[in-house]
């Protein structure tokens, strides 16, 4: 079982929505943060927000895309407390565009953020979390990298990768015995502003027109949904007692792996793709 008091939590894309509903969850089970984000408003409120709660934190600016800006958010958390013990490699974007369409420009964005990024975190964090005596290491997916829906192609693809990363690492990391434990985060519909963030930090040349098209209807309906999804707070408190529990599996929305069991049972019975 997973002790949070007086240890250290790295928390990429931090600052805001899942990552910060994280932060107060580790927070309030005593623990010190590092977050890194590329928001520096939504920075410098969480610094705010913990130092008036008397919470150690660092802030810090982190592309995860860019090995070299993981590696500094570590030396960081290094430096100022000596260790590591939980790290969440949540920081993402997602764009909606059909996988026929897409441009290669947002394939590569798109993975390099959501998918290298937790391989970045678990190249980085992981010898340092066994050096510290033991500890956990959580990437966020999506439902999305369990079942893929249509017009998210490259985030489709990502979150299936990042589930596969952490399912590889945590059964290697029990066979040898380690004193890490491995889990991914598998959402739903959640209150944050990822839509609109994805449109901030997208490069600029992978920009399309504003032309009404289905994308961007797509899009629309997204934020819509996500604004009545669950509190980012309330994701939070589900990780911090997973990570306690040692779970792998952490769903938002549970009953949405009945979609999952569709998919598998089509599978099996007569090879057919269900649309979940």
């Amino acid at each position: 079982m997973q002790d949070f008091q007086g240890k250290t939590a790295v928390i990429t894309g931090g600052a805001s929505g899942i990552g910060l509903g994280m932060a107060r969850a580790f927070a309030a089970r005593g623990m010190h943060l590092v977050i890194g984000d590329l928001d520096k408003g939504a920075m410098q409120a969480a610094q705010a927000e913990f130092s008036a709660a008397d919470v150690d934190i660092i802030t810090m600016e982190c592309d995860v895309s860019r090995l070299e800006a993981v590696q500094a958010l570590a030396d960081a958390a290094m430096e100022r407390h000596g260790a590591v013990h939980v790290v969440c490699n949540n920081a993402g974007v997602g764009i909606p565009t059909s996988a026929r369409k897409m441009k290669l420009e947002d394939w590569k964005w798109i993975i390099d953020v959501d998918l290298w990024g937790p391989i970045h975190g678990t190249h980085v964090f992981v010898p340092l979390l066994e050096a510290s005596g033991g500890g956990h290491i959580n990437a966020t997916s999506s439902m999305a990298g369990l079942i893929s829906g249509g017009m998210m192609g490259a985030y489709n693809v990502a979150k299936h990768g990042v589930v596969a990363l952490m399912a590889v690492l945590e059964r290697e990391l029990r066979a040898k015995k380690s004193t890490v434990r491995a889990s991914v985060l598998c959402p739903g519909p959640i209150n944050t502003n990822i839509s609109r963030n994805s449109v901030t930090y997208r490069p600029g040349q992978a920009k399309p027109s504003n032309d009404g098209n289905s994308e961007g209807k797509v899009a629309q309906n997204i934020q819509a949904t996500l604004e009545q999804g669950m509190p980012p707070d309330e994701v939070g408190e589900l990780v911090a007692n997973a990570i306690r529990d040692e779970k792998f599996w952490i769903l938002t929305h549970p009953h949405w792996a009945k979609a999952v069991q569709k998919q598998l049972d089509a599978l099996v019975e007569d090879q057919t793709l269900t649309r979940a």
